[in-house]
């Protein structure tokens, strides 16, 4: 089913809740690109067992579809100096929720109690901060259904499947912030800033 085995089927069927699928990303090693830039499929994430945040986004969303789930991504966008998020995002009871793929302590799973998108969205807003405290996070797009890539392979390619994160960068993004609301945001405080530090993965030397 959509270029997965057998195995990898029953594997992703059995996580059928958003809490499951959430703690089966977090036993996934980051992915810290040590050999450069990649963007790979939900199949090659089970391969090479080790994700980044829109890789675990991806392989969350085919969890998600396998049990009866539309398969929805959002993007967030940050200022050049950061980097940008991609969450998986799932409704329950008309609520929306987050399953989230980081290596820092605060960006992570969202219970479905937001009314909205936008709602949903701002719950990551004060702690999206550089290391300097520089609150960063200043747009986001709605969900995307992965399922418009299926003729391209998403879900099983060997090779990275950049279409994705383009086709994220090129959709329509909601600015969440207004220039004088940036003029005056406050930095994160030294606490928040050590707190920020924590990480669940270390980068082996």
């Amino acid at each position: 089913m959509y270029g997965l085995n057998e195995k990898e089927v029953k594997m992703l069927k059995a996580l059928n809740t958003p809490r499951k699928i959430q703690d089966f990303l977090n036993k996934i090693p980051i992915n810290f690109e040590e050999k450069g830039d990649t963007c790979f499929s939900p199949k090659m994430v089970l391969k090479k067992w080790k994700a980044h945040c829109i890789e675990g986004a991806m392989l969350a969303a085919v969890a998600l579809r396998l049990n009866g789930k539309k398969p929805l991504v959002v993007d967030l966008t940050s200022v050049p100096e950061d980097f940008d998020h991609v969450i998986c995002v799932f409704k329950e009871d008309g609520r929306w929720g987050a399953i989230s793929k980081t290596n820092h302590a605060v960006l992570r799973y969202r219970e479905p109690v937001y009314k909205n998108i936008r709602e949903l969205v701002m719950s990551f807003f004060h702690e999206y901060f550089t290391d300097k405290g520089k609150k960063t996070l200043r747009s986001y797009s709605m969900p995307v259904d992965l399922s418009r890539f299926d003729k391209l392979n998403w879900v099983s390619s060997e090779e990275d499947v950049w279409f994705v994160p383009e086709h994220l960068a090129k959709v329509k993004h909601y600015n969440i912030l207004t220039r004088s609301q940036i003029a005056k945001l406050r930095k994160a405080d030294s606490t928040e800033i050590n707190a920020g530090k924590i990480v669940e993965w270390k980068k082996k030397v």
